[in-house]
């Protein structure tokens, strides 16, 4: 595969398990954002790679890596989601007093304030915000891995885009001060990818 992600010749194919390892950081990036906490998203990673290996014969030589790895991984998410919705987690409050941090300036601070509204988008939203916006998937590869049609993923990022922005309480055409080029691009409907 490609750096861009493209799919590479048929000639230039070889073990997909030699890949893996490239594509961990974006599968790491994404976890975190469904799973909201870092060693949920480790084991989620983990548990991913481990499918993938495992089924690495149902894996097309010459398709898109990186894009079957993600759809493992949400699946895997999903699965579990669904079988612990009704468990209570943290309730005697240690995940969330870990995560309570003073920011350190004001690049931290505006971090802070897009991951507290990040998370209170709906799972779907924030899904095809990472897919399409940080991870640089096409619609129509965020479409496939998602199993929803196009204009499903499309109006699911414009509606996540427009309520971060409420959130954030920016104004029309105002944009966010940051440097994480992942953010700005969930952030921006002028990045190409997201129209």
């Amino acid at each position: 595969m490609t750096q861009s992600g493209q799919k590479k010749p048929a000639a230039q194919c070889g073990d997909p398990r030699d890949e893996l390892v490239e594509h961990l950081p974006a599968l790491r990036a994404f976890a975190l954002s469904l799973t909201r906490e870092g060693a949920s998203a480790d084991d989620l990673v983990q548990d991913t790679i481990v499918k993938a290996w495992t089924h690495i014969d149902k894996f097309q030589p010459g398709t898109n890596l990186r894009a079957w790895l993600f759809t493992i991984l949400r699946n895997t998410f999903y699965s579990a989601h669904r079988k612990t919705r009704r468990e209570v987690s943290d309730t005697d409050g240690i995940h969330a007093a870990r995560r309570a941090t003073k920011p350190e300036h004001d690049g931290r601070l505006a971090m802070n304030d897009f991951r507290a509204a990040f998370e209170k988008l709906p799972d779907e939203q924030r899904e095809a915000l990472i897919l399409v916006g940080a991870s640089g998937f096409s619609y129509e590869e965020a479409a496939e891995m998602t199993g929803v049609a196009v204009g499903t993923v499309k109006s699911r990022a414009n509606r996540g885009r427009k309520r971060l922005a409420e959130l954030l309480q920016l104004m029309d055409g105002e944009s966010l001060d940051m440097t994480d080029s992942a953010t700005l691009a969930v952030m921006n409907q002028n990045n190409p990818l997201m129209r």
